[in-house]
């Protein structure tokens, strides 16, 4: 059965959406906007035979290399939070060349993002470059190499209790995996298998410092500095050519002697 007439019996079989009550936990609302969840994706697979069959080809790939079904295969095809900003597609499936970078990450969150916070929900994985340009994104972002996923913990929490939990973690097992862990706003969380370095939490924090070099700091997140605006000095005002030259004063007869 192909993809599409899978798709479309899933989403025949799904009820109608009901939003959920104002006070229930939901995590991914300040991330997902509509077109970028679940009837957002089924739309966009089934608007192109070229997305179902890369979608379907993804699939297999991960599936073949043991890391199918860790979370689902279409939260990890999520572009940018500011997808509609910047003009772009909801989901991409990356370039085949860059599926192999995707493999380590999703093996550390089996291994130990999931563990540790239960489940979680992919908001943003790959951004091809002019995308990661408009959404922000740092110049070396692993995103653009689709070694970066950003996620949401689906169990509730506190950003506190997150980053001390996830920041434990990474100290243990981070290492071995080359893994990059940042934090961003409320409880989005950021990791990829690009190099060990850490940022984003409380820099005074005993338990979760900062871990950059300065040769990491184009691969990491950094947010917007306030742009100071120093004041032009006050124009020297040009000279009148019309003004007439003050007369030059010479010693006088009376002026005193020069001292040698």
């Amino acid at each position: 059965m192909g993809l599409l007439l899978a798709l479309t019996i899933t989403a025949s079989a799904q009820p109608a959406f009901v939003y959920p009550p104002p006070n229930a936990w939901q995590p991914t609302a300040a991330y997902v906007t509509q077109g970028q969840d679940e009837p957002g994706y089924r739309n966009w697979a089934m608007a192109t035979p070229r997305n179902e069959y890369a979608v379907k080809n993804f699939n297999n790939y991960l599936v073949t290399y043991g890391v199918g079904g860790i979370v689902p295969t279409w939260q990890l095809l999520r572009t940018a939070t500011a997808w509609q900003r910047c003009g772009a597609q909801p989901f991409e499936v990356p370039p085949t060349y860059e599926w192999p970078n995707v493999v380590q990450t999703l093996r550390y969150i089996r291994d130990y993002v999931i563990p540790a916070v239960g489940r979680v929900e992919p908001v943003s994985a790959y951004r091809n470059p002019l995308l990661n340009v408009c959404a922000g994104g740092a110049p070396e972002s692993a995103h653009k190499h689709y070694s970066a996923i950003d996620l949401v913990p689906l169990s509730p929490t506190t950003r506190e209790k997150l980053m001390h939990t996830l920041c434990t973690v990474h100290a243990r097992h981070g290492q071995p995996y080359g893994v990059g862990l940042g934090f961003y706003a409320f409880l989005r969380f950021h990791v990829d298998t690009t190099k060990y370095r850490r940022w984003g939490a409380d820099p005074d924090s005993a338990t979760c410092p900062p871990i950059i070099r300065p040769e990491d700091v184009a691969s990491v997140y950094q947010p917007p500095q306030p742009v100071v605006v120093t004041p032009a000095p006050s124009p020297v005002p040009a000279a009148d050519p019309l003004a007439p030259t003050p007369p030059v004063t010479t010693p006088s007869d009376s002026s005193p002697p020069l001292k040698h």
